[in-house]
């Protein structure tokens, strides 16, 4: 059904922008872009291109790892978000779960296994489960998709546990400050957070999230972190926005010049606006209007699909 609904929504796109190779782009001009408010559509791939990509002739590839890079770099993806924790003795790995069990062939939480127990594990197919296949892929250490990332996709770290400091350090060691971002949450009263150590080291977004989950007070909270020497280079919203909190947001971020991120996952972020799931019937009527609304940052499990509309539509 999947793979219907995707050909479909190309088709109606226009096929051939979806075939066209990617022009390549250095992780320099992607992260120029993204600091440009007025830049096109950032395409942010959810854990990488893990979903098939049968326009493209890719099958599925294990979330998170070396193949769900590569489809997304051959592909022209902007970015790759991508999550990490930490081992027990003390290496940062690339795992979205606080355990291995859905994703690995293994059991346990991360923080209870070496670097050595969760290298011996394979990563399970696409999102996983117990009752998914087994790749011949390995989970990363944070070390290894900085490198495996260079000067093909710039990444969206998103740090599990209290470990920015050593994320931060390791971004540094391998020189990718300026191919990678980070985010936080902050909430109603908190000063801004890009010119505080050790985040004005990287590009930083912040996930602004109100006490009452109306958004009203969202547009005063960006403007407070956009208060700062520092600035963040987007604003992600929160589960669960009203989707007639998003004018006033919006309005505020244009005028304060900073992107606005939405997570286009399950269609429990900006409420009434839809899914990916929703968009591969109707993508531009997904999409397209909440990029017409003026966000310009999508999370999606779809990135093809993501890609054929905005290519389709000119939004280069």
């Amino acid at each position: 059904m999947k793979i219907i609904l995707l050909a479909a929504a190309a088709l109606s796109l226009a096929a051939t922008a979806a075939h066209a190779a990617p022009t390549h782009r250095s992780t320099g001009e992607i992260m120029a872009q993204i600091r440009d408010p007025h830049g096109r559509l950032i395409v942010v791939a959810h854990r990488g291109c893990h979903e098939p990509a049968p326009l493209h002739g890719f099958g599925a590839a294990p979330e998170n790892s070396v193949q769900a890079l590569e489809k997304c770099a051959a592909m022209g993806v902007d970015m790759m978000e991508t999550d990490v924790r930490e081992s027990k003795d003390g290496y940062l790995v690339i795992m979205h779960d606080e355990t291995v069990d859905r994703t690995t062939t293994g059991t346990g939480k991360v923080a209870d296994l070496t670097l050595a127990q969760i290298k011996s594990l394979r990563l399970r197919q696409d999102e996983g489960g117990s009752d998914v296949p087994a790749t011949d892929q390995l989970v990363l250490t944070l070390d290894e998709m900085l490198a495996l990332a260079k000067d093909r996709i710039t990444l969206n770290l998103d740090v599990k546990d209290a470990i920015y400091p050593q994320v931060i350090a390791a971004v540094r060691k391998a020189g990718a400050q300026n191919r990678v971002t980070l985010k936080t949450r902050v909430g109603v009263g908190s000063q801004p957070l890009a010119p505080m150590a050790p985040y004005d080291e990287v590009p930083f977004l912040v996930i602004p999230k109100d006490g009452d989950d109306s958004g009203k007070s969202i547009p005063d909270m960006i403007a407070a972190q956009m208060s700062g020497k520092i600035k963040p280079v987007g604003i992600e919203l929160p589960y669960r926005l009203p989707r007639e909190a998003l004018p006033a947001i919006v309005k505020r971020a244009q005028s304060l010049g900073v992107r606005l991120w939405v997570n286009m996952l399950d269609g429990n972020f900006v409420l009434g606006a839809g899914s990916d799931r929703d968009a591969l019937r109707a993508p531009d009527a997904v999409w397209g209007s909440l990029v017409r609304e003026g966000v310009s940052m999508l999370l999606t499990d779809e990135p093809e699909a993501m890609l054929a509309m905005r290519d389709a539509s000119g939004r280069r």
